[in-house]
């Protein structure tokens, strides 16, 4: 394979310039031609292609964001919208698709894979963690030291005047961002899409560790479950301490990338490069077990995420 392409897809999430940066020096490395796709498959439909050298991706291994932009992109979903990609492909003579994204990203990727026979590599990138396949997700980790460093601010100021705070982090339909946040800053309660709550039990809670000398309380809850305003005002109608509402918003998004998160975006890069210089697409590369891995893209995609009741149980029990 002499010629690659290389796009991020969806919600932008910290290590993706990282992965941008692997990708195209391990492909020089190997003696191909890599082509930078601007604003993901809006880009790739648009003919948004530009050749890239290894002094384009000088200084940004330290940089949140995509240095190549992207976009949600509706018209991927149509047969024409695909065929105009594969198209802008064929033009460019680009013979394999290196994919950093998500769920949806990987899904569109399946499709150049499945029914137009393009070599593809996903990247898992998305600050939610919600691919099965893989333990961690690029910009997860900065992702969550991110909402860490606002919540030890946070109980600074709520144990000042003992007050309640629910913190709202991102996750639609997985709460990874939260369970994770919530234990490594000693929360005393996590509300998830995963796990159904009751009001009572979480008002018990409160009083439990007031009882216990306390004078603050943390609760992190998952975008997917509600706001956090919309929260703690069904809090404070039972309860007598004073509650209140921070949405941390797409702060989680950027930011310059943990050490994880460039360890992980280089090696998931290399590797996605050195899938497609030995011919092998429609794969998605991840991390288990401490393990570099790939897996058929089609059976990465169908795999549903599931939840760390084990982990949700530790904060249980440590959280009096």
């Amino acid at each position: 394979m002499k010629r690659i392409g290389l796009l991020t897809s969806g919600g932008d999430a910290p290590g993706m310039n990282a992965a941008i940066r692997a990708v195209v020096r391990s492909g020089i490395y190997f003696g191909m031609e890599v082509y930078g796709i601007e604003r993901g498959y809006a880009g790739l439909i648009e003919d948004n292609v530009t050749p890239m050298e290894m002094r384009s991706v000088s200084n940004i291994v330290q940089c949140g964001g995509t240095k190549l932009r992207t976009a949600r992109c509706m018209e991927m979903l149509t047969v024409e919208g695909q065929k105009r990609a594969v198209d802008t492909l064929e033009k460019h003579g680009i013979e394999g698709l290196v994919v950093i994204g998500g769920d949806g990203s990987f899904r569109g990727a399946k499709v150049l894979s499945e029914q137009y026979g393009v070599p593809t590599i996903g990247i898992p990138g998305t600050i939610d963690n919600d691919l099965e396949y893989t333990d961690y997700t690029l910009g997860f980790d900065t992702a969550v030291n991110t909402c860490l460093d606002i919540i030890n601010k946070l109980r600074d100021t709520m144990t000042s005047h003992e007050r309640v705070s629910v913190v709202e982090v991102m996750g639609r339909h997985c709460g990874d961002i939260a369970l994770y946040s919530g234990i490594a800053s000693g929360a005393e309660i996590i509300v998830v899409p995963e796990i159904a709550f009751n009001m009572d039990e979480i008002v018990s809670r409160i009083n439990r560790s007031r009882a216990n000398g306390k004078h603050s309380n943390i609760i992190v809850i998952a975008e997917g479950v509600m706001t956090a305003e919309e929260f703690a005002r069904q809090l404070q109608s039972f309860t007598l301490h004073s509650v209140r509402p921070t949405c941390i918003g797409h702060v989680q998004r950027g930011g310059s990338p943990s050490m994880m998160d460039r360890m992980l975006a280089a090696q998931f890069g290399n590797k996605a490069v050195r899938l497609l210089n030995d011919g092998i697409g429609n794969r998605v590369v991840g991390i288990r077990d401490n393990k570099i891995i790939d897996m058929d893209i089609i059976e990465a995609v169908s795999m549903k995420k599931t939840f760390n009741y084990e982990l949700y149980e530790t904060l249980q029990m440590i959280s009096m």
